[in-house]
């Protein structure tokens, strides 16, 4: 039977990914986004669909959540909308927590209050590998791993994940959780290290590196995430958090002389003229120094995994922020 779901921070990176793959996956269903449309949204990301709605309107307000969920009679929520950029955390933490925390407190109430138990309804939560700190030279982030967060921002999603286990736990609510690792690919904010690197490239500007670059990050294809995304919506089990992973650990410095080749390539440049606009920064504040993800349970349990080679989804990035 058809549905209604809603999908809060739809116009943003992940949540418009989202929002196609739903639409073209199931057809029948109706999208509700719900998208303050911050400066990391776009709606033309997901504008000309049929049976998309935009609602421009905040998480934290939960008349407005609980008015969505009940009036469309939302059976599944997809809960993105976040402030999510580390750096900015830093500068200025107090929007990080008002919306991360009191944004996914109003979201579960409002579930809470319309679904009155209804377990045929689902509230999925995405989260991400920051919550668990940083790792050594070996070692990956699992499920029962204990929380460490290191930077305001992490801090925040971090409590958010609390929230949404106490939900379950106090009021039975059926909500599941995932935590996933650096994302990439197309319709993200030229802010986030790939698209910043890419964009500066072409115009020949200076590609900023923290530190000594190798700081370490698991990349995951923004088209297997939502992949993963709906499989645990579908399958995954109430009360249950599953980590999320593209098994492609890089370090800084590595994705950074890929990426150079790749729009050297794309841009008919001679190779390595990308690579001179290197440049290294004062490191960041609390700059965990790396992260994995063992993604074994949901591999296991539902069946997903990552489908994307690492530089063929990075080649069709750059593709896409390059194409005229």
């Amino acid at each position: 039977m058809p549905e209604t779901i809603l999908i809060t921070g739809g116009a943003g990176f992940i949540g418009s990914n989202l929002v196609h793959r739903w639409h073209r996956n199931h057809p029948q269903d109706r999208i509700q986004v719900l998208d303050k449309l911050t400066y990391a949204a776009d709606p033309k990301q997901i504008e000309g669909l049929d049976r998309v709605e935009l609602v421009v309107g905040d998480i934290q307000n939960l008349e407005l959540a609980r008015h969505l969920i009940d009036k469309n009679g939302v059976t599944k929520v997809f809960h993105l909308a976040a402030e999510s950029h580390v750096d900015r955390s830093i500068t200025g933490p107090a929007e990080f927590i008002q919306t991360n925390l009191g944004g996914t407190f109003a979201m579960l109430e409002a579930a809470r209050q319309v679904w009155a138990g209804q377990q045929d309804c689902r509230f999925l939560h995405i989260s991400t590998d920051e919550v668990y700190g940083s790792l050594g030279d070996t070692g990956k982030f699992h499920e029962t791993m204990a929380y460490a967060p290191n930077s305001p921002y992490s801090a925040s999603k971090a409590g958010s994940d609390h929230l949404v286990r106490a939900y379950h736990h106090t009021y039975g609510l059926n909500v599941v959780t995932t935590n996933c690792s650096n994302n990439y690919g197309p319709r993200q904010h030229p802010e986030k290290l790939i698209p910043l690197a890419i964009t500066r490239m072409a115009k020949g500007e200076p590609i900023p590196i923290y530190g000594d670059g190798l700081n370490v990050r698991d990349w995951l294809y923004v088209e297997d995430h939502c992949a993963a995304l709906e499989t645990v919506m579908l399958k995954g089990v109430a009360g249950e958090t599953y980590c999320v992973g593209g098994d492609n650990e890089q370090t800084n410095l590595a994705l950074i002389d890929l990426l150079c080749d790749l729009v050297d390539q794309h841009l008919g440049r001679p190779q390595g003229t990308s690579r001179k606009l290197k440049t290294f920064v004062q490191d960041r504040a609390g700059h965990d120094r790396r992260y994995a993800i063992d993604a074994t349970k949901i591999q296991a349990e539902l069946g997903w995994k990552a489908g994307s080679g690492f530089r063929e989804g990075v080649s069709q990035t750059v593709a896409w922020y390059l194409k005229p």
